[in-house]
């Protein structure tokens, strides 16, 4: 790779890597691995790449041919969010897995990790990057998902339960406020 590639694939990534917040997910992941059990961090991680790649690549196909404008798509997943930060807030739970491997695509692997603001993002990057590069920057990102999600009992046990309960209370907080700002941002459009 020459070294402007490789400025791109790491422009890519670093644009990623915020808007799928892999460090801001950690408590629902937590969370959802206390009140479940273990998550399969493969497939989440492979499931929320080939839905990033996929959306590269047919996202605007797919959307249109439902006729589902990306603000509809936007809305909902801002609903599933919100749902998830209200249970993160006070602790409750309004919807029920029953089989624990379900968990590792929704709603870790969507709308968590492949939501509809990093799939929204990986198509608009087309106007600016090369895809080999957007591909590279998911994989990179996906490798890093990975990771901590296979660490997250050693992350869990290295900041405590006092640390999980704060953490998790904060994030469903910024959690809340990114679902009311994916709302907003999309909610007028579809009218």
């Amino acid at each position: 790779m020459n070294e402007q590639i490789l400025r791109e694939v790491g422009a890519a990534a670093i644009a990623l890597f915020p808007i799928i917040d892999m460090l801001g997910n950690l408590p629902i992941i937590i969370n959802i691995q206390k009140n479940i059990g273990d998550i399969d961090a493969e497939k989440s991680a492979l499931t929320a790449g080939l839905l990033m790649v996929t959306f590269l690549f047919v996202g605007n196909a797919i959307l249109d041919f439902m006729e589902i404008p990306i603000e509809a798509f936007a809305v909902g997943g801002a609903f599933i969010l919100f749902i998830l930060a209200i249970e993160m807030i006070l602790g409750v739970t309004f919807h029920k897995t029953e089989i624990p491997s379900s968990v590792s695509i929704v709603p870790i692997a969507f709308p968590l990790l492949a939501g509809p603001g990093v799939l929204t993002t990986v198509l608009s990057m087309r106007s600016t990057y090369h895809v080999q590069s957007i591909i590279m920057a998911i994989i990179i990102n996906i490798i890093i998902v990975y990771i901590v999600m296979k660490k997250t009992r050693y992350i869990s046990n290295l900041i405590g339960e006092t640390g999980i309960i704060i953490v998790h209370k904060i994030s469903g907080v910024v959690l809340l406020a990114l679902s009311i700002k994916l709302f907003a941002d999309n909610w007028q459009n579809l009218l």
